[in-house]
């Protein structure tokens, strides 16, 4: 089931406003020693999916030249716009619980790379490990933000499913109109590149590094364009 990564990411995040709400008072403490620990399931995560690459030069070049024109477009610049442009239409002009828990979360929830990759994931191989530990990863969030912000933190939950699905959907139309030996090419060498991803972001979530891991993005269509190249000149 294409969906089901993106279900089971929605269902968590949903379950996590629930617990929040029941136990508001979370110590510090508590909190940063949990999102240390998924920090570095994550990427330990990020680390097993590397291994998965037949042909590692793809995923280095993939890597320098991807980033290379993300950091030109400066993606997370543009990913940030948006979340305060969002944030302007909602939460600024609201002074309504409801609403700040609903934009805070999603623009945690919504905008990053993990929920890109995840549902690449779902739809070209119906593997939806990426997704499960994302859900896992924003339950935890959840109950963090529910806490604080209140219940409409549980609304998150519908633009999360709407643009993972749907990344989905897109991702499995797609690859059946791929020969089967190019996309089983393009599925190793995209996992282990969205593995150093995933790893930059467990990373990230354990404060040791600052990566801007949305400017590696475009190194998923450069493993395309590698693979694509490769079955042309056979």
């Amino acid at each position: 089931m294409v969906l089901l990564g993106s279900l089971i990411n929605a269902l968590l995040i949903i379950v996590g406003a629930f617990i929040g709400r029941l136990f508001r008072n979370i110590p510090e403490k508590m909190k940063e020693t949990v999102m240390l620990i998924i920090g570095l399931a994550v990427a330990v995560l990020g680390i097993q999916m590397g291994f998965a690459s037949s042909n590692f030069v793809i995923v280095i070049i993939s890597l320098v030249v991807g980033t290379m024109i993300g950091e030109w477009l400066d993606l997370e610049k543009w990913f940030n716009r948006f979340g305060k442009w969002v944030e302007s239409l909602f939460g600024k002009n609201s002074s309504g619980t409801i609403a700040e828990g609903f934009v805070t979360a999603s623009l945690i929830f919504v905008i990053g790379s993990m929920g890109i990759l995840g549902a690449l994931d779902s739809g070209l191989r119906n593997d939806h490990s990426i997704l499960m530990t994302k859900g896992i990863i924003d339950g935890f969030m959840s109950i963090i933000l529910a806490s604080t912000l209140g219940i409409g933190v549980i609304l998150s939950a519908v633009p999360v499913l709407i643009y993972q699905g749907l990344i989905a959907i897109c991702a499995g139309a797609i690859s059946k109109y791929i020969p089967q030996e190019a996309l089983d090419l393009f599925i190793q060498e995209m996992t282990a590149t969205g593995g150093i991803m995933i790893l930059a972001i467990g990373l990230n979530i354990t404060g040791l590094t600052k990566i801007r891991v949305a400017n590696l993005l475009p190194s998923i269509l450069c493993v395309m364009v590698i693979i694509a190249g490769i079955f042309i000149l056979q």
